[in-house]
């Protein structure tokens, strides 16, 4: 079976290819130590694929015998628009990159419906005013986790889709949207993603949550990627381990590989050390 690639190149060929198709997997990580820079590097390396060929030959190589690309790329985000995440990528890629894969991926911002419940001004993020019949319409339209579902259901079959991020949800908990109502949502993506065959990566703020609600996320999804800063002497180290991932820990445990050190360039998120059990 065909593995959908990370679009990390010396982590998708320790791992065969990447992940199996339907796989919902959760990206959490301390502040700056990489997760948000792995998501941009799987949205941006998938879409160049199909963009240019001379870009991904230089930025990620050749591509594993088992990974197959997804056909789409799609990018959710709950609080910003394209703009706003183009310019973000660009702190992480070469304007190259940016261009390329950008043009490729599927952009659908979420914020209209994220902050309507909210006594947030609408033209903060839609640009236009809030009127008494806006403020009418707050509790008749769909929640964000509705939105969320039903765009899932029609564009994740077979595709690459990033969640940016569960971060936000957690800080948009109110009488309309509780923790228990996150927590079912994503078991039910990933009962979900199995039809689809495709792959979901969902970002969130380890410090964001308690440690029980991260467990809850940890065993509502199929693997965990979890992104630590590691301080040694007077370095400190990015680092990523691989936890309770279905199809792929065993792999990694079979070569006695316990975490990779890692690195962020101009080419995005990249594994650069091994470290394996002594």
């Amino acid at each position: 079976m065909s593995s959908i690639p990370f679009g990390v190149s010396r982590l998708d060929r320790i791992v065969d290819g990447g992940a199996p198709p339907g796989s919902v997997v959760l990206l959490a990580g301390e502040p700056g130590a990489g997760a948000r820079e792995f998501m941009f590097t799987s949205a941006t390396m998938n879409a160049v694929y199909e963009a240019d060929d001379d870009l991904f030959d230089l930025y990620y190589g050749d591509l594993h015998e088992d990974s197959e690309p997804p056909s789409e790329v799609h990018y959710l985000s709950f609080t910003d628009d394209e703009r706003s995440l183009r310019r973000e990528m660009s702190y992480v890629f070469d304007r190259s990159l940016v261009d390329a894969a950008t043009d490729r991926i599927r952009f659908h911002d979420l914020s209209a419906t994220y902050f309507r419940p909210s006594p947030i001004p609408r033209e903060w993020y839609q640009g236009e005013a809030t009127t008494l019949q806006d403020l009418g319409e707050r509790h008749n339209r769909d929640s964000v986790l509705t939105a969320l579902g039903n765009y899932l259901s029609e564009h994740a079959s077979g595709n690459l889709v990033v969640i940016d991020s569960i971060t936000d949800l957690v800080a948009g908990i109110s009488d309309e949207m509780s923790w228990n109502d996150i927590a079912m949502v994503m078991r039910g993506v990933n009962k979900a993603a199995y039809r689809w065959g495709g792959l979901i990566l969902a970002l969130v703020g380890r410090d964001t949550l308690e440690r029980t609600e991260l467990a809850h996320l940890m065993d509502a999804v199929d693997g965990t990627l979890q992104f630590e800063w590691e301080t040694g002497g007077s370095k400190r180290a990015r680092t990523l381990v691989v936890q309770e991932f279905r199809g792929v820990l065993s792999q990694l445990e079979s070569e006695d590989i316990v975490q990779f050190e890692t690195q962020i360039h101009d080419g995005g998120f990249d594994v650069s050390d091994v470290r394996k059990i002594r």
